[in-house]
């Protein structure tokens, strides 16, 4: 029978090595965490980059060439040639595409458009910061025509976290130099068109699992062609028969240098359209819960209203600060309430089940 000593020396014999096994296993799954946190930082950042280097480049260009259905349609048109480079290129499993997708996208492309266009006008018609903090009211509007689509019922909670954001926008709106209901109605048309679009996406493409996000934002792209290049024609480009493209072009020409800087201009806006939009869904695709994509989204908005305060110069008061800032805190709060709200009829629907 083995003494109490040689029993001890046998259980550490015995459980330094299984230690020894647990601490390396653990290193792998510690290395696998850090290598997802480093991949999902870097697709934030670069999130965040492309997004306030295309609104920099695409204000600059509107500035010099104010025809925002002819500068919406070249980024569909870039964004949908990008993607054809990633398919062709093998970078991008090409989707599978059939008829029943098609006329599932139609709707969804249709609403896709109407956001973008309207998010390009707005964006002509009054400083970029602003225009921001007026879209950071989309949950307003998305709350309200869930419920009038979908049926989708919120509790009062999600409600109340709306009133910070009008709040916010209000405030923001009451010494904006830049602002113009023109303006201001372009960017609650794009909330609707946006609204709408997630909506609908929801509603049509329920049966269709396999499409991934960055395939889905492609073949809206192309879609949206279809849509967008004839409306400009007829209302920006050759309205009343008159070809108004051609002298903007030669004034933008002017205005940037030569047709090399402007035509720089204008590739380099549509390329970073598409990485913004790309990034966004790459972030996604890291499996990261709603509320840290929202709070993401978030600060991506504030970095984009600072950024292009600075770069641009507009004059802002400091009551144009607290309002944008209480706007997209509310905007935070919503996603934060959206995710209690989804927990909880989760809960109710298991518990409903296990009755």
């Amino acid at each position: 029978m083995a003494s109490p000593e040689q029993r001890a020396t046998l259980t550490r014999r015995s459980v330094i090595p299984h230690a020894f096994a647990a601490s390396a296993a653990t290193v792998p799954a510690d290395d696998s965490r850090k290598a997802s946190a480093l991949k999902i930082t870097a697709y934030i950042l670069g999130w965040y980059a492309f997004n306030i280097v295309f609104n920099i480049l695409n204000k600059s260009a509107l500035n010099v060439f104010p025809a925002p259905w002819f500068i919406a349609t070249f980024q569909l048109a870039a964004s949908a040639l990008c993607m054809v480079i990633l398919w062709v290129t093998r970078l991008q499993p090409v989707p599978q595409v059939s008829g029943k997708l098609i006329r599932a996208l139609l709707p969804v492309a249709l609403f896709h458009t109407i956001g973008h266009v309207s998010a390009c006008l707005s964006f002509s018609q009054m400083a970029v910061s602003f225009a921001h903090v007026v879209k950071s009211a989309e949950p307003v509007l998305s709350v309200g025509l869930s419920q009038l689509i979908l049926g989708e019922k919120n509790p009062y909670y999600v409600w109340l976290s709306l009133l910070p954001i009008i709040a916010g926008c209000s405030l923001a709106a009451m010494k904006e130099v830049s602002f113009a209901w023109s303006g201001f109605n372009n960017a609650m048309v794009s909330n609707v068109g946006m609204v709408l679009r997630n909506i609908y996406s929801k509603k049509s493409l329920g049966d269709f699992k396999n499409i991934d996000g960055i395939n889905l934002f492609g073949l809206l792209s192309i879609i949206s062609i279809g849509y967008c290049l004839p409306c400009a024609l007829v209302l920006e480009g050759f309205k009343g028969g008159v070809n108004h493209w051609g002298a903007l072009w030669d004034s933008a020409v002017l205005a940037t240098g030569g047709p090399g800087p402007w035509v720089k201009l204008l590739l380099l806006g549509g390329l970073f359209y598409h990485l913004y939009n790309q990034a966004s869904y790459m972030v996604l695709d890291q499996n990261i819960s709603p509320v840290t994509f929202s709070v993401g989204n978030t600060m991506k908005r504030v970095a984009v209203v600072v950024t292009s305060v600075l770069f641009f110069r507009n004059p802002v008061s400091a009551l144009n600060w607290v309002g944008s800032m209480v706007a997209l805190l509310g905007t935070y709060l919503y996603s934060v309430a959206k995710q209690k709200a989804g927990e909880e009829a989760k809960r109710a629907k298991a518990a409903g089940k296990a009755a």
